[in-house]
């Protein structure tokens, strides 16, 4: 579907269950995430964001890994409960975005400016929560649902060493995506007034 850009922020929710099947093709979807990556700025055009498309059975070994690291960190009890969760609502869906900062690029940048070093681990994060906002919204406007997760730092290293990822580069997120199973639970709002100021 296409909806207007404003529409589809508005759209833009968490689905925590989701089906293995997909809307577009896989090549829509590596597209979809390049465009991302390709367009979406970054303070100085730092360009330090990097992204793991993980498919098939790629997807499921991801979240096999984590339920593998939970479970060594957490009571049986309540293991339990997390392994559901993980089940229904991140390795049912049909594949799982990572994203990832890029360390060496953020420190040659500071190298460059030095006036403002201490802000550059600022704008990393802040460019990499715009391209999760950005894929998050393409792939809802292209029939999946998602939701973001954040199993990291504990899954770090046996992500990086399961899939060869660069062990420069640092773990932000996660984002399962599949067809979603029913809707979205309601959302409120804190009253807008509250929240922006319109001076003139």
């Amino acid at each position: 579907m296409s909806r207007s850009f404003m529409d589809a922020i508005a759209h833009r929710r968490s689905f925590y269950a989701l089906k293995n099947e997909s809307p577009i093709s896989d090549k829509e979807i590596h597209k979809l995430v390049q465009q991302v990556v390709t367009y979406v700025p970054s303070a100085f055009n730092t360009q330090s964001t990097r992204m793991v498309v993980l498919l098939g059975d790629k997807h499921i070994k991801l979240w096999k890994l984590i339920k593998n690291v939970l479970k060594a960190l957490i009571p049986a009890e309540a293991f339990v409960k997390t392994e559901a969760k993980i089940n229904g609502a991140f390795q049912s869906g049909y594949g799982t975005i990572l994203f990832y900062e890029d360390v060496p690029t953020i420190l040659n940048m500071q190298e460059q400016f030095p006036l403002y070093a201490d802000n550059f681990p600022v704008w990393s994060e802040q460019t990499n929560g715009m391209h999760q906002l950005a894929v998050w919204t393409a792939l809802e406007d292209a029939g999946f649902g998602a939701s973001l997760q954040h199993y990291n730092p504990l899954i770090d290293e046996i992500v990086a060493r399961e899939f060869n990822i660069d062990l420069h580069w640092k773990l932000r997120g996660q984002m399962p995506f599949g067809v979603p199973v029913g809707e979205a639970a309601e959302k409120t709002f804190l009253p807008i007034e509250d929240r922006v100021l319109f001076l003139k």
